[in-house]
């Protein structure tokens, strides 16, 4: 859908639609026959309010099955779980259903609802706690769900209330820790057996993880808020399992096996017994071992190690209908998924995570060209099948012979969103808006890394002697240079005030294969930033006459604002301007799991004092705007506060701007609006650009 021509700028509607993702199709369920689908969706490109959504493969017809509410009321724990998730939407933000798909089970401001989704009735389960993550037994007769007060519980569905709590005042249950959920992808605490008969529940004791306090000195009247942070080098949350009854019985208290200290995944289906796959701290080695449910005993399957880090594949481990074991394994260039040990994809083709196994074969992501990324069916007689089709981005899920296809490309803006069965196609209507501008990236590789870059242009205007801003995140697990046009849009509006824009991914990012992701390891400055030096100097090469050299500024976000602010420190001869958003000021003040990772876990090791931005403090040179939330509970604000200190004591003058009330996202329209338009002032007052 085109934007309303209501006059808002590109800012302020780039704000207000979540960078234009409100309307699309999402989160999608298919149910065991494959004939019924579930998903979101929400009314319009500028309504945050999602909405429940059933379509039939029988008759080809949608209908609504919830309808968008109205305001919410979130609990601090509701609150810290969506930001975990980067969720930023409202409404009905996730869902869960029965084995059958029957049932569906939301919460709406913490109260537990069950939409029938046959009759189309929502009923509400009488519960004295606001509710985090109800989730129903897979036969639809109970609900588990965890709660703000840090208990566990189950409510009878046809009884419509609470029917056991487990609660001890020293320890959470059902909800993953920090580390978990902003690091490992892993945001349950619990799972059912498939027989509904039992349930294991993550129980957390965060006694010893470091008391932080995120305060709002705009309020100087609200008390702070306290939260667990396991900094590098101190104390992570003691994570262990409980296994009940549906009806609350405790059978077992199972520990992690000796010499592991994280839970990273927890999958337990029809075709085995439970699977726990486990981390020691320097993540060197990590084990999956079955649970035997009768004895609590664990049984170790598979073993993997790796030199550097052990890398979380989302998916897998898990049971396969034959009884063997679904893993991925990183040889040196390709990371591969292996059945019994057994490689069973191909070299050079990158798994990024299994989506869907049934009992016909594996539907997973992968890709051979780091800009794209694509549907892969591996079926159990051998067969390997792209489903998705040439060029893109694209994910789904399938089951059952049905299939959902989500793509995005660089031919138009927005979300394509397809279902395939027996041979009908049927696509998902998207009430998504679009950018009044269109975005024109041309892909080239660059240095001698043939590092993938992303090159925009101003659409009018002289296209010589132009300012750059050079725009990565340039760190692990994020991607920028994609074959998705959504994803150049907020650059093409940098570019349409008077910039050339270069995104480039270098050493660390994925879809590259282990060696590329694992070469920061030890040092997360040296190769990140001389990556992005090399793209400027092969660009510059490459297009004479096209850059001014003495132009070129750089932004990012988080890891990319730390890039940044690394970026003219370090290479000051090549950056002119930086805007560090959010950064990282040293990786001793930030999370276990994920810095743990890469330079080590006592925070002594040599990589630290390498990567850390303080001891460089008195090389700026060059203007350095400094932005940051208050409310941030990842990247905290002291952060920047420590660094802007370690600049003035250097005198080094430099801007900083504080958001009051702001996380490490920033929904806010208002803010995100004005973001934008006060780095665009910035960059032109030091790059010497007039206003357009």
């Amino acid at each position: 859908m085109s934007t309303p021509a209501d006059g808002a700028t590109f800012p302020r509607l780039y704000a207000r639609t979540l960078r234009f993702s409100m309307g699309v199709p999402r989160s999608f369920a298919i149910s065991p026959d494959g004939t019924r689908l579930t998903f979101l969706r929400s009314p319009s490109g500028d309504d945050r309010r999602n909405e429940l959504w059933a379509f039939d493969t029988t008759t080809g017809l949608a209908r609504r099955v919830v309808e968008s509410g109205g305001s919410e009321e979130l609990s601090i724990q509701e609150r810290a779980r969506r930001e975990r998730l980067r969720e930023s939407s409202g409404g009905i933000t996730s869902y869960t259903t029965d084995g059958d798909h029957r049932l569906a089970v939301y919460t709406e401001s913490g109260e537990i609802r069950v939409a029938d989704l046959v009759s189309g009735k929502v009923k509400s389960i009488s519960h004295p706690v606001a509710a985090i993550d109800p989730r129903p037994s897979p036969d639809g007769s109970r609900i588990g769900y965890a709660a703000v007060d840090g208990s566990f519980r189950i409510a009878h569905i046809s009884e419509g209330k609470e029917t056991f709590t487990h609660a001890d005042s020293g320890k959470s249950f059902g909800q993953a820790e920090f580390v978990a959920s902003e690091e490992m992808n892993r945001y349950r605490g619990f799972w059912w057996s498939p027989d509904s008969q039992l349930i294991l529940v993550q129980s957390t004791d965060e006694s010893e993880v470091l008391t932080w306090h995120i305060s709002d000195p705009a309020h100087p009247e609200q008390t702070p808020r306290a939260i667990k942070y396991p900094k590098v080098g101190t104390a992570n949350a003691v994570v262990s399992l409980v296994l009940m009854t549906c009806d609350g019985d405790i059978s077992r208290q199972i520990a992690l096996p000796a010499g592991f200290e994280y839970l990273v995944e927890v999958n337990w289906n029809q075709y085995g017994p439970p699977l726990l796959y486990c981390m020691d701290r320097s993540q060197h080695t990590a084990a999956v071992f079955a649970l035997d449910i009768h004895t609590g005993d664990l049984t170790e399957l598979a073993t993997q190690r790796d030199d550097h880090w052990v890398e979380i594949t989302p998916g897998v481990p898990t049971w396969l209908p034959s009884g063997e074991l679904l893993l991925a394994h990183d040889e040196s260039e390709t990371r591969v998924l292996t059945i019994n040990g057994r490689q069973v994809t191909p070299d050079g083709l990158q798994v990024t995570g299994v989506v869907d196994v049934d009992r016909f074969g594996i539907t997973f992501t992968g890709t051979f060209e780091p800009t794209e990324s694509h549907l892969w069916w591996y079926g159990f007689g051998g067969e390997l099948d792209q489903l998705s089709p040439v060029g893109g981005m694209h994910t789904g899920r399938a089951r059952n012979h049905t299939l959902v296809i989500s793509s995005r490309s660089l031919d138009e803006y927005g979300v394509k969103t397809e279902i395939h069965r027996d041979g009908k196609k049927w696509e998902i209507t998207s009430h998504a808006w679009t950018p009044s501008h269109d975005a024109t990236p041309e892909f080239i590789r660059l240095g001698k890394d043939e590092l993938r870059a992303a090159l925009l242009l101003p659409e009018s205007g002289g296209r010589t002697n132009l300012p750059l801003l050079v725009d990565p995140y340039g760190g692990p697990h994020a991607l920028r240079v994609v074959a998705a046009k959504n994803a150049y849009a907020e650059a093409q509006w940098f570019a349409n005030q008077g910039f050339a824009v270069l995104i480039a991914d270098g050493r660390g990012t994925p879809h590259r294969g282990p060696e590329w992701e694992k070469a920061i390891s030890g040092d997360l400055a040296t190769i990140p930033l001389q990556d992005q030096v090399a793209a400027v100097e092969a660009l510059i090469a490459l297009r004479p006459g096209l850059i001014d050299p003495a132009r070129v500024a750089i932004r990012g976000w988080s890891f990319g604002g730390y890039l940044a602010a690394l970026a003219v420190m370090d290479a000051p001869h090549t950056f002119a301007a930086a805007i560090a958003g959010a950064p990282v000021g040293d990786f001793r003040l930030y999370d276990t799991f994920y810095t743990e990772r890469y330079l080590g876990i006592t925070g002594e090791e040599a990589g630290y004092e390498i990567s850390s931005l303080y001891p460089r403090a008195h090389k700026l040179s060059r203007p350095l705007m400094i932005i940051h939330g208050l409310a941030d509970d990842n990247v905290v604000v002291a952060h920047s506060l420590q660094l802007s200190s370690h600049l003035l004591a250097a005198g080094r003058p430099h801007e900083t701007l504080m958001l009051s009330n702001v996380t490490h996202m920033t929904p806010q329209e208002e803010v995100a609006e004005n973001l934008l338009l006060l780095q665009v002032e910035f960059l032109r007052r030091h790059l010497q650009v007039p206003a357009k």
